[in-house]
């Protein structure tokens, strides 16, 4: 129906602009001249040839013809033409001909390159499908190799804790011991108890690494209270004074949740540790109906200009802001960086159920 209806458009188009042109020039001869008046039907041709096609251009120079015979040549009988007009007719005939061949040429020079355009955009579809499948496999694979380190980290913890740990103690009593055997020996005893101290130091230092990789207050207290542990600690070993803002009452998340806040405030401790400068850090964690919002600031002397750029573009070069990036995004969250000589503020947000109760 569309395709018919686009024909009789044609059509009627090219008849209207050989009537019409033929009108013009007939009213302007008596001013113009007869040639230059004539000289008006060739872009209602031209118009017909590049527009409309064959037929409809066919059709617009027949009723040119006629009407340059009766208007522009009016015989002295209905059907009688003088050699001259007859030449003047077929010279006309010979021009609009030349001038379809070109429009019927470039018309289909147009309908080739809308063709290929057309192929062009349904390859460039494909290949954009295709781009986004691979996109979506590589996030896949990047969820799966966090949730396979986290459960690394937990089976390392849960080894030191469960067998060093163990072995550590079972030395520790049996130095004890030898201590209280060797108490005549001064000297000795005095190497034993500062080895029996080296063992204690060690063994608080396994379980600190241990807790650090993945500390079970996390599972079994929740994150407010792995969040208090680990601030306590962090200000013991840098000297950085944290004021850590959170409610009591703040609750349980999804694990999943817990893990990706818990590393982010790990990371920017660090972060402020080795690089800001600065003496205090400020930690807020909001929790609303469905969303948890967590604030980390520093006081120090603020990010590069260039390095900011990287921050913010997700240009970084190492892995710590891009982790934690890609690891709140897997969960459908954001992490946002602003940075001035004053200090920076890390925001990051994470969308959770509102279901989602304190266990």
């Amino acid at each position: 129906m569309g395709m018919a209806r686009n024909h009789v458009w044609r059509y009627a188009a090219a008849c209207l602009a050989a009537a019409a042109a033929v009108a013009v020039g007939h009213t302007l001869e008596p001013i113009l001249g007869r040639f230059v008046s004539s000289m008006l039907l060739f872009p209602a041709m031209a118009f017909a040839a590049w527009y409309c096609g064959v037929g409809p251009s066919i059709l617009a120079t027949v009723l040119t013809l006629l009407g340059v015979k009766y208007w522009f040549f009016p015989p002295l009988y209905p059907f009688s033409i003088s050699a001259l007009q007859a030449l003047g007719l077929a010279t006309i005939v010979l021009v609009f001909a030349v001038v379809v061949f070109m429009g019927e040429a470039r018309r289909r020079e147009n309908d080739a390159l809308r063709l290929d355009h057309g192929e062009l955009e349904n390859k460039v579809g494909e290949r954009t499908a295709e781009l986004d499948v691979a996109n979506q496999k590589l996030r896949d694979l990047t969820a799966r190799l966090m949730q396979s380190q986290d459960d690394e980290r937990r089976r390392i913890a849960r080894e030191l804790h469960d067998s060093v740990g163990q072995t550590m103690a079972a030395l520790s009593m049996n130095l004890t011991k030898v201590e209280a055997d060797l108490e005549r020996l001064h000297q000795t005893a005095r190497t034993i108890v500062d080895s029996s101290t080296l063992v204690q130091e060690m063994n608080k230092e396994v379980r600190t690494i241990s807790y650090l990789l993945h500390p079970p207050m996390l599972d079994e207290a929740g994150l407010g209270s792995a969040l208090r542990w680990y601030v306590d600690g962090f200000t013991e070993r840098s000297g950085i004074k944290v004021e850590m803002e959170i409610a009591e009452d703040f609750g349980r998340l999804q694990p999943a949740v817990e893990t990706a806040v818990f590393r982010t405030v790990q990371e920017c401790l660090t972060n402020v540790h080795r690089h800001s400068g600065s003496k205090t850090a400020r930690i807020r964690l909001l929790r609303s109906a469905g969303e948890v919002r967590l604030q980390v600031e520093d006081e120090g002397g603020g990010m590069a200009a260039d390095k900011l750029d990287q921050v913010v573009a997700d240009d970084t070069p190492g892995v710590g802001i891009r982790g934690m990036r890609e690891r709140l995004r897997q969960l459908g969250g954001t992490l946002e960086v602003n940075s001035s000589h004053t200090g920076t503020t890390v925001e990051v947000r994470v969308p959770h159920p509102a279901a989602c109760a304190a266990a």
